[in-house]
């Protein structure tokens, strides 16, 4: 053969018709898509008492919806309580539906070579928020909410776009608990009323 490396790329005996199968999987999706939800139900969003703390799931990858590139969840944070503390690296943005409070925000100094590596700044930054503000989370940034009423809860609805996570940087890490967390807690809406009065 006139090429010299033909050698090596000749050889291998695997065929995977890896083509074909996204040329079904793009000719299947609409009749896939037809059985996706495009309205979900209150009774629908799945309710979860995580690590970051009291969640209903808006829109998830997990659930059966017709979103492809966002994840949306709103956090409601019981009077005088705060969330949890994490940091990720996608970019997050959160609207206040209600209440006042602020965010404690920590920038980390990041490294990408043959391995990640990320590092807290010494500076925390506060930034006060109320209804009807975004609070924008930069990539890379430690995080916490802080319900500034004793009497009433916030609610937030935060979303942050799924590319990151299958562009394999799903890099989510939780440094501090919700003080209302339990591993499985099962939250019905009764024990949520305790928790909107800060029971």
């Amino acid at each position: 053969m006139a090429w010299d490396e033909s050698s090596v790329w000749i050889t291998g005996e695997i065929n995977d018709p890896l083509y074909q199968n996204m040329l079904d999987d793009a000719s299947s999706a609409p009749e896939r898509n037809a059985k996706r939800n495009k309205v979900v139900t209150a009774e629908e969003m799945p309710w979860e008492m995580s690590r970051q703390g009291l969640l209903k799931h808006l829109l998830n990858e997990q659930m059966n919806t017709r979103m492809e590139t966002v994840d949306a969840y709103m956090q409601i944070i019981p009077p005088g309580s705060h969330s949890g503390k994490h940091r990720h690296l996608a970019e997050e943005c959160l609207y206040v539906l209600e209440g006042h409070g602020y965010d404690l925000h920590q920038d980390c100094d990041i490294e990408i070579t043959d391995e990640y590596f990320w590092k807290p700044q010494e500076e925390i930054k506060r930034f006060e928020w109320e209804a009807g503000d975004i609070i924008y989370v930069p990539p890379n940034t430690i995080h916490q909410h802080f319900n500034g009423d004793s009497d009433r809860p916030a609610r937030l609805i935060s979303s942050t776009n799924r590319i990151f996570k299958h562009s394999g940087l799903n890099d989510l890490e939780q440094i501090e608990d919700a003080p209302e967390y339990k591993p499985d807690m099962k939250l019905t809406p009764e024990l949520v009323r305790t928790f909107l009065r800060g029971e």
